[in-house]
C-alpha cells in the first residue's frame, strides 16, 4: 500500500465507520457503469477498502476483466452527507485476505457477512477522497 493514499480528517473516519451501505461503481467490459449496493469497510491508516462479495458476481467480473488498471468509485451518502472514494481494485481470493475481509466486515456490521462458496474481495487501493458536508 502506498503511504501517499489520502489522508482524512476525523469527521470523514468517523463517517465511514458507520453501517451504511454504499454503491460501488464499476464498468462493465463494454464501458457502461455497473452500479451495485454493497457493505464495505475501510481502513484509513492503510487507504485500502474492501467488499466482501462472490468471485462470479458481475462487480467481481468487472473488476478482474479490468486488469490491474481497474478503477472503481465506492459512495457512501446520507442525505446530504458523502463520501466517494475512488481507487484501482483488485479481486482476491486469498484465504488470509478473505478473513480479515470477514473480521472487518463483522466488526463494522455486527455480523458476517454471507459465505458462499466462492467468496472473494474487492480490495480498492484507494488514491482520490471526494466529499461533501461531512
Amino acid at each position: 500500500m502506498s503511504p501517499d493514499h489520502p489522508q482524512l480528517t476525523a469527521a470523514a473516519r468517523g463517517f465511514l465507520a458507520l453501517p451504511r451501505t454504499a454503491t460501488l461503481t464499476t464498468l462493465r467490459p463494454d464501458g457502461t457503469p455497473h452500479v451495485a449496493p454493497v457493505r464495505f469497510t475501510f481502513d484509513a491508516s492503510t487507504g485500502l477498502a474492501r467488499v466482501a462479495t462472490r468471485a462470479g458476481a458481475r462487480k467481481a467480473r468487472n473488476v478482474s476483466a479490468g486488469g490491474p488498471a481497474a478503477r472503481v468509485a465506492l459512495c457512501q451518502a446520507d442525505g446530504f452527507r458523502w463520501i466517494t472514494l475512488e481507487g484501482r481494485a483488485s479481486v482476491e481470493g486469498d484465504p488470509v485476505r478473505l478473513k480479515e475481509a470477514v473480521r472487518r466486515y463483522t466488526a463494522r456490521y455486527g455480523a458476517a457477512p454471507p459465505a458462499p462458496p466462492d467468496l472473494a474481495v474487492i480490495e480498492i487501493a484507494v488514491d482520490r477522497v471526494l466529499s461533501l458536508n461531512v
